[in-house]
């Protein structure tokens, strides 16, 4: 057996591997994260050494430690792989007998799904489920790729042509073809009328079927292979045998719910999705995630159930120490849509848009609140709190206190002290009237609109997205010459999402940054475009966004992730209202949106890497 494994191309499907000698390959540990390789081979001895992580061993063990099996399953993998015979000897009687059970129960299922696909290629009956198909974007070449077949309408097409092939109805019944019926205990096929899907293990041996109703008013809509020796739903991802080797050498395994959605991916070259298969994520599945990669990119439906799907990925992953990303899917979209009428590229940028779980928690958490209130706000401050908790310090976690900071319309330091583990609550109404001092409006009066607990008109009209926006003018402020050539390159009509902050944009931008209060006038011409009535309210709010620039330190560089952050909600947004329209193209505003995200990673790196320099610099003194 051992002769027979070509190591370094079973090696090469978990890492790349380059020659470094001759007789030793090195790459990336595939056990351990690492930026420079520390791993290598011997193609001829067909072992190999981490000098990281220490891991080492043959071939056997690099099979049952990459792929979670024991020993004999490793031996049977490898010898399935390369065509190998293998000999048993000294077989428990019984062992043997579960064995050849096994072996004749796979070979029926194989025997009906090769039945199932060549019935839906091959059938007028079949006609309908094949134009269901080829209008979801799905082509032959990839659903022969996947066994996609058809069960026929006939209640015992399977059931007599299993009988023929030699196999007995008991068998029949175990593996799921065939159900009793409740009145005179007679068998039939238990699916008819459906799209069959083979739902395979991570060797590609069929265990069941996943079907879906071709007929009007059949129910259930899917129906599956029930729990049985063979198959277990809650162990198994779909297409998992397919995308193993594509997502162990991408690094990252996608993650999306429905068959279609899965094969959709694929067929858009996105061969590292596999799908959840209409159950709630389990620890095997994760397990299972686990060994294809170490990154997940999570492209769940934006519904309530696809959200809490993605909270309990993270209770999961964390026991595993996987990284997790949130694909952020349009809501009432699913992959296969966005694939059939968007386009690949479409549904790529939206992949390689994906952000880390904890922002995604982060704002999904300041979405659902009710931020129109402070006891609102105090709630989402709550719920975030175990979040930030297990944040350790870093500019992932400084950002996202902005972004907190900025939706709820807290200063920095306040937003810090609230969501840290002792913090205590804070109504929000203390923090507005502050701006209002600023303003000149008195020190010992409250404000207009500010009883028992409320703020300003002018803090509880700023909807959601404008608190990003006030962030970043706050940060132009801090850092007047950046700042000025920052505004100037945003589309202020396209990049503020209210009339309030389009005129302060306006107002800075035709002013001095550096006298942000009294560079312009709305009644000169600094203040064309702002109504008369606004003029408190705009004064108002540049007080509140100069008392936030004072809490901030001069950072040209944040500057720059925060502008780039803006133009990607404006791509978004367009990008919203093209799929509105009926001939909306939303291909070049996807390539924009691409092209902005690659220099908002960039200069996010380099904040990050600025950071990293810092933090070894202190460390040193």
């Amino acid at each position: 057996m051992r002769d027979a494994v070509d190591f370094v191309e079973l090696v090469s499907a978990r890492t790349e591997l380059r020659r470094a000698g001759p007789a030793r390959y090195e790459g990336l540990c595939p056990f351990h994260e690492e930026r420079t390789p520390s791993f290598g081979i011997d193609p001829a001895q067909k072992v190999y050494h981490c000098f990281g992580c220490q891991a080492s061993g043959d071939v056997f063990t690099f099979v049952q430690e990459t792929e979670g099996v024991d020993f004999r399953e490793a031996l049977e993998l490898l010898a399935e792989r390369y065509g190998v015979e293998l000999e048993r000897e000294r077989e428990d009687p019984r062992e043997a007998e579960r064995r050849r059970r096994r072996e004749r129960l796979l070979a029926l299922l194989a025997r009906a799904s090769a039945y199932y696909e060549r019935y839906l290629w091959e059938s007028s009956e079949a006609a309908k489920a094949r134009e269901y198909l080829q209008v979801r974007g799905l082509g032959e070449e990839v659903l022969r790729e996947f066994g996609v077949g058809y069960a026929p309408s006939a209640w015992d097409r399977v059931l007599m042509a299993s009988r023929r092939g030699g196999f007995a109805n008991r068998e029949l019944y175990d593996v799921g073809l065939v159900q009793r019926s409740r009145g005179n205990g007679m068998l039939y096929d238990r699916f008819r009328s459906r799209i069959m899907f083979p739902l395979c293990d991570a060797r590609g041996h069929v265990l069941g079927f996943g079907a879906r109703a071709m007929r009007e008013q059949q129910r259930p809509k899917y129906l599956n292979t029930s729990d049985n020796e063979l198959y277990h739903k809650g162990r198994h991802l779909y297409g998992a045998h397919l995308a193993r080797v594509h997502a162990a050498r991408a690094g990252t395994v996608l993650l999306c719910e429905g068959y279609t959605d899965t094969i959709a991916l694929h067929r858009a070259g996105m061969r590292n999705a596999v799908g959840l298969m209409g159950t709630a994520l389990t620890a095997d599945q994760v397990g299972e995630l686990a060994r294809m990669a170490q990154t997940v990119l999570l492209a769940l439906d934006a519904d309530s159930a696809g959200q809490e799907a993605m909270l309990r990925a993270s209770t999961l992953a964390a026991k595993r120490k996987l990284e997790l990303r949130v694909v952020a899917m349009p809501a009432g979209t699913d992959p296969a849509e966005i694939v059939h009428n968007d386009g690949a590229e479409a549904m790529a940028a939206l992949v390689e848009a994906s952000v880390p779980f904890v922002r995604f928690r982060v704002e999904r958490a300041l979405d659902a609140g009710a931020l129109d209130s402070p006891e609102g706000r105090d709630r989402v401050i709550d719920e975030l709190r175990p979040v930030f908790a297990t944040l350790a310090p870093s500019a992932v976690r400084d950002e996202l206190m902005q972004l907190v900071s900025s939706r709820l319309a807290l200063s920095g330091g306040l937003a810090e002290s609230l969501l840290s583990a002792g913090g205590q609550r804070v109504t929000a109404g203390a923090r507005v009237s502050a701006a209002g001092r600023v303003a000149g409006e008195g020190a010992d009066q409250p404000q207009s609109g500010e009883r028992a607990g409320t703020e300003p008109a002018a803090a509880t009209a700023l909807g959601r997205r404008e608190d990003t926006e006030r962030a970043f003018l706050a940060l132009c402020i801090a850092s007047p010459e950046e700042g000025a050539r920052a505004l100037a390159e945003l589309d202020v009509e396209e990049s503020f999402s209210s009339e309030r902050l389009r005129g302060a944009a306006r107002f800075l931008l035709a002013g001095d940054l550096r006298d942000p209060m009294h560079g312009g006038s709305s009644s000169g011409p600094a203040g064309e475009g702002v109504e008369p009535e606004l003029d408190r309210e705009l004064k108002a709010l540049l007080a509140e966004l100069v008392v936030e620039a004072g809490r901030e330190q001069p950072d040209p560089a944040m500057l720059e992730v925060q502008r780039l952050q803006l133009e990607l909600a404006s791509v978004d947004r367009q990008i919203m209202r093209a799929r509105g329209q009926e001939s909306g193209d939303v291909s070049a505003l996807a390539e924009r949106r691409a092209a902005v995200k690659g220099a908002f990673d960039s200069a996010y790196g380099r904040v990050l890497e600025r950071t990293g320099d810092k933090e070894g610099a202190a460390a040193e003194a």
